[in-house]
């Protein structure tokens, strides 16, 4: 029944959901010849049980693998391209995927057909799925790594793109040491263009990740978030008390791109069953489930439902609450974001109910 639920995923890394024999054959193909193992299977292991470290830092290392294979057009298309397959395969009716261009020039590709590689592979994911009878809406979202000085750079091609299949911005990277501020400039500018961004925070740094993601950057959505729970206490009834900052995004509806598995993985939680996610959901925070990295956190949307529903007790409601949060916080013209709730994600949960 999970597995048949329409999904809606926001947050999933292009580079940390490469199929691990795609990552064999395109490292054969390219003479790359860093991989641990060229098995496939044994590499899938290797990857899930490399970032099961506890340090986002160490968890950030298993990209080298997977970004030294996505360094020419038709890597990128094909990884996208598989990207698209494999999440309509899962049920996923609608999926914002984020990849950082400045990864991916090692060999010289410029930054802007890096993007249109990708959205080329997106748009070729999509036609097949859609034949295969599981249509699926994939929009890219740019990322700018945090510690580099990229990010006014890599906002401007999130705005010449943002009608051709690019739906917003990102930052991305260690947190402790980078605040979000340090790319202020490219917020600024997004703000003026009118453009959409969510930015990583409170995943491995606390609430003033958050707090500066919001009020100084202005965050329409936060990825992970998961720590804002530091700003939520139990009161003497044994009720839970909300600082001003849990409230503020309670009250604005910020949407908090939550990701369970990943944030066990790199030690922002301790187990599925006493993830902060079930206790902000009863708050009414607007909670959204994803993926994170497939790859790494051998993963699916369908597993991370599952697990809510085994480990934390959710019941088909709050997966398609859930669902439904994300298409009112997508990167997607109002009108679109309405047409799919309206004509896919009610329907395919009633469908399921009955």
């Amino acid at each position: 029944m999970v597995r048949r639920a329409p999904k809606a995923l926001l947050h999933d890394h292009l580079d940390g959901g490469v199929r691990p024999a795609t990552v064999v054959e395109l490292a054969e193909a390219s003479g790359y010849d860093g991989l641990p193992t060229t098995d496939a299977a044994a590499l899938g292991t290797w990857f899930r049980d490399a970032a099961d470290s506890g340090s986002l830092e160490r968890y950030l290392e298993t990209f080298s693998h997977t970004v030294a294979v996505m360094q020419t057009e038709e890597q990128l298309t094909r990884v996208a391209r598989e990207c698209a397959l494999d999440l309509a395969a899962d049920g996923v009716v609608y999926a914002e995927s984020r990849f950082a261009p400045e990864l991916h020039i090692e060999r010289g590709l410029p930054l802007d057909r890096v993007v249109e590689a990708v959205l080329a592979g997106f748009r070729a994911g999509e036609a097949e799925a859609a034949a295969a009878g599981t249509p699926i809406r994939v929009v890219a979202l740019l990322t700018a790594m945090r510690h580099a000085a990229n990010g006014r750079e890599i906002a401007d091609l999130a705005v010449t793109y943002r009608d051709r299949g690019v739906g917003g911005f990102d930052i991305a990277g260690a947190e402790a040491g980078f605040p979000p501020t340090r790319h202020l400039d490219a917020f600024e500018y997004l703000r003026r263009e009118n453009a959409h961004f969510t930015i990583h925070a409170g995943e491995a740094f606390g609430l003033p990740s958050i707090w500066e993601a919001l009020q100084w950057c202005g965050a329409d959505r936060l990825g992970h978030g998961v720590r804002i729970v530091d700003d939520v206490a139990t009161g003497g009834d044994g009720a839970p008390v909300l600082g001003r900052l849990a409230a503020y995004v309670r009250d604005c509806r910020v949407p908090l791109e939550m990701c369970p598995s990943s944030n066990i993985q790199t030690g922002a939680a301790e187990s599925v069953a006493t993830h902060p996610i079930t206790m902000l959901k009863d708050l009414r925070f607007r909670v959204t489930v994803n993926t994170d990295n497939r790859l790494m956190s051998g993963t699916s949307m369908s597993r991370e439902m599952q697990l809510l529903v085994d480990e934390a007790g959710w019941d088909l409601e709050d997966l398609r609450w859930v669902t439904i949060n994300a298409m009112k916080s997508a990167f997607l013209p109002f009108d679109e974001r309405l047409e799919l709730i309206d004509h896919v994600v009610k329907p395919g949960y009633a469908a399921l109910g009955a």
